[in-house]
């Protein structure tokens, strides 16, 4: 139990991350009910994005004033890719059947894991990526700066898309659209627009999560998505997709749970052999299971019938 207060904060922290990528996930199939999942890739894009301009800068420049330059970087990749995935790959299929989207999305999740793979120099194995390992104690509580960095990050993304649902016009816009898009489209919004949008928020949200990631774990690689991604799926889920704020809520609980699971499972008699590290995506995945089967519209979500 000494332990606790640590094990939940890196819970924390993880299931931030996963709430960042979850949004992507979660704004998208809102809006046009599409399970985009690619996502995992655009976020590891993102982290590529953001590598590249550490290594074009030159050596010298203070992390703080670096981490900013990484970001605009990583956006505007995963912003390209997503916005390029949505006019390109599913705008196309918007009238097909649900199987065809979905189908697509995988096919353009291992395109774009092997372009990397293949372009990036020498992706194929993991790249050092630029830490903020300075330590800091908080009672019994160490968080390193990169901790930090993703609590920062999170809270004001978080606030940001709040506050810009919530308050401005293409806000409201978004959320006509995802309640009735044939009618929002009657009232003069301009649907395509809206749909756009929810994509490069996701995807920059993604870059954010990929920066974090890179800072945290001092490296990352072109199969980082796939994992990463399934779990902020899992946590979409978890959360009710299609709600914003429902994705971060899963995305904290789910990154608790995980955390808690893989620290104190091998302590209970006869479980010895399902605990540590190595049983956390189990776990995380049996999470899903039981919310599907006792809850599946989510902790948030609302039991709705499908849209025609």
């Amino acid at each position: 139990m000494n332990t606790l207060p640590q094990q939940l904060a890196n819970g924390l922290l993880l299931g931030s991350m996963y709430g960042l990528i979850a949004i992507g996930y979660t704004m998208v199939y809102g809006i046009v009910q599409l399970i985009n999942f690619a996502h995992g890739e655009i976020f590891m894009t993102g982290g590529f994005g953001a590598l590249t301009v550490y290594l074009a800068l030159p050596s010298g420049i203070s992390m703080w004033a670096l981490v900013p330059l990484m970001l605009i970087g990583g956006g505007l990749v995963a912003v390209f890719i997503a916005v390029g995935a949505e006019r390109f790959a599913y705008r196309p299929l918007r009238g097909a059947p649900r199987l065809a989207p979905l189908i697509t999305a995988i096919g353009l999740s291992l395109a774009l894991q092997e372009v990397v793979r293949n372009f990036y120099p020498d992706a194929d194995r993991a790249r050092a990526f630029p830490g903020l390992d300075n330590t800091h104690d908080i009672g019994s509580v160490t968080i390193k700066d990169a901790d930090i960095f993703l609590i920062l990050a999170a809270v004001v993304c978080m606030a940001s898309l709040a506050l810009f649902v919530r308050r401005s016009r293409t806000g409201r816009a978004m959320q006509a659209t995802a309640q009735d898009p044939d009618t929002a489209q009657l009232m003069g919004i301009d649907t395509n627009r809206i749909i756009v949008i929810a994509f490069a928020i996701g995807g920059f949200f993604a870059a954010v999560a990929a920066v974090a990631y890179g800072l945290k774990y001092g490296n990352i690689d072109y199969r980082m998505g796939f994992l990463m991604g399934l779990k902020a799926f899992t946590a979409a889920v978890l959360g009710g997709i299609g709600n914003i704020y429902g994705a971060m809520i899963g995305g904290l609980v789910l990154g608790v749970a995980e955390t808690l699971a893989s620290a104190y499972i091998d302590g209970i008699p006869g479980m010895q052999q399902l605990g540590g590290a190595s049983w956390a995506n189990v776990w995380a995945f049996c999470l899903l299971i039981l919310v599907l089967l006792f809850r599946p519209q989510g902790l948030l979500g609302e039991r709705v019938a499908d849209r025609a």
